[in-house]
């Protein structure tokens, strides 16, 4: 462990719902909820405003309606997220070659190895320069931690919230973790919190006074060990800049449990398309077709599928998926579906698409299932081919009208739709309501936050 804090962790305050205000001028200050609106869905976000009622990330989607009825319900828009999200891992780049990326939201930066810091003053004005970089460039606030470990720099950034920046001295460490719940730290949850307290330690302090070989008697070698270590505030886990991937999946818990054998099928096609189109963004191709299936009791059935090579071709995808479904039961219905790939690779083997010659001349993009799946992206639903076509408008989403302009959706159902129209620059507007169906209304792309000048390159663009 260094004796200086040159080890930053950043974590963006209340990201999807802090987003979300920004980019909707008549939700600032407001109560915003983002997450699965139906009633089997959770919280993803909750904005400072919400959690005054006692919302919080992972909740049901339920429980927060009852806390907070009168919050704004957004369905996420996670393109729009992770293209904030790149924008700040950009500027966390510039700082220093090892960023270790947590989530779309978090990530710690080892200053010292980027030359941006040596000691404790350069480290604060690090930090102080990077959150107004953050505010400049998105819009957003972030909340910065620094310290001489990643664990002290997650601590201190949970400390700093909402929107500033706590510096853990070297030497103060143990002073600082002492009085703090065991739950603090990293690898205590629930479970490990509720042996401990049975056991009488509640502070982080008791744990270091229990000594190393009490721990291993209660928790197990590995776990004993690393617990005391982190209760004498030792951390000797560097920052990682790559992460191997090693799958790339795609699941949807519906609303309602599918019984019908048909749709369960369909549902399997389009979650293969979502997962290749993963895939190709990445780079990657993979081996290994991997089917998730929850039931309506619980239970949950995994099945897999190893081809002779690596593939990134939405019809091997669609047809390896579609045989293991045949071998799961879904007569009593299904809750959830997924589709992963693993074994993954960098180049494709070509003569794998001989595996779903039928076929060969559609992609990922086509019209069809993938077409579907950019629709419902988008917060429009399509119905079947053949079908009359029914669009369900997403809350949250932005949509662009021929008269009105840029838009997004506060709401939709019995065939209307309702449209507050106001963008990032413009002041609270206008609420209209129109046809699900109306001709002059359509899916539109989100809005930037700051508005970039002319001329100038957004964060991490390189101009010849």
């Amino acid at each position: 462990m260094r004796n200086t804090p040159t080890i930053l962790h950043l974590d963006m305050d209340a990201f999807f719902a802090s987003a979300e205000q920004a980019s909707k001028p008549s939700l600032r200050g407001k109560a915003v909820i983002v997450g699965g609106l139906g009633p089997r869905g959770v919280v993803a976000t909750a904005s400072y405003e919400a959690r005054v009622f006692g919302v919080h990330s992972a909740m049901p989607m339920a429980q927060a309606r009852r806390l907070a009825p009168n919050a704004a319900y957004l369905v996420p828009r996670f393109g729009f997220y992770r293209s904030i999200s790149e924008q700040v891992m950009a500027l966390l780049r510039a700082l220093s070659p090892l960023v270790e990326p947590l989530s779309l939201d978090e990530a710690f930066v080892d200053l010292e190895a980027g030359g941006a810091a040596w000691d404790e003053a350069s480290a604060r004005l690090a930090g102080a320069k990077l959150r107004a970089d953050i505010r400049a460039v998105t819009g957003l606030t972030g909340s910065v931690g620094l310290a001489a470990c990643k664990m002290l720099a997650k601590i201190a950034s949970e400390q700093a919230k909402p929107d500033g920046l706590v510096v853990i001295e070297p030497g103060t460490e143990r002073a600082m973790l002492g009085p703090m719940s065991v739950r603090t730290l990293p690898g205590v949850g629930p479970a490990t919190g509720d042996h401990l307290r049975r056991a009488g330690i509640h502070t982080v302090e008791e744990l270091a006074e229990a000594g190393e070989d009490e721990l291993v008697r209660l928790l197990g070698k590995a776990h004993g060990h690393a617990l005391y270590a982190m209760a004498l505030a030792r951390d000797e886990r560097p920052v990682v800049a790559e992460r191997e991937t090693k799958s790339v999946s795609v699941e949807d818990t519906y609303d309602v449990d599918i019984h019908d054998r048909v749709r369960v099928g369909l549902e399997v096609q389009r979650l293969a398309d979502r997962c290749v189109r993963r895939l190709r963004e990445a780079g990657l191709s993979g081996r290994t077709i991997v089917l998730k299936v929850r039931r309506y009791d619980f239970s949950t059935l995994t099945r897999s599928e190893t081809l002779r090579g690596p593939t990134d071709d939405p019809a091997v995808v669609r047809e390896a998926a579609g045989r293991l479904l045949e071998s799961v039961d879904t007569t009593g219905g299904v809750r959830l579906l997924g589709v992963g790939v693993s074994g993954l690779a960098d180049y494709t083997q070509e003569d794998l698409f001989a595996q779903a010659a039928g076929e060969r001349g559609r992609g990922a993009e086509d019209p069809g299932e993938g077409g579907a799946v950019e629709a419902a992206a988008a917060g429009v639903v399509t119905a079947e081919a053949g079908a009359p076509v029914e669009r369900r408008w997403a809350a949250g989403h932005d949509v662009r009208h021929a008269e009105f302009g840029h838009g997004w959706v506060q709401g939709s159902g019995v065939g209307r739709v309702t449209v507050r129209f106001e963008t990032p620059e413009s002041g609270p507007g206008r609420v209209r309501t129109f046809r699900v169906d109306d001709p002059e209304l359509s899916p539109a792309e989100p809005l930037p936050l700051v508005p970039r000048a002319p001329g100038v390159a957004a964060a991490g663009e390189v101009r010849a």
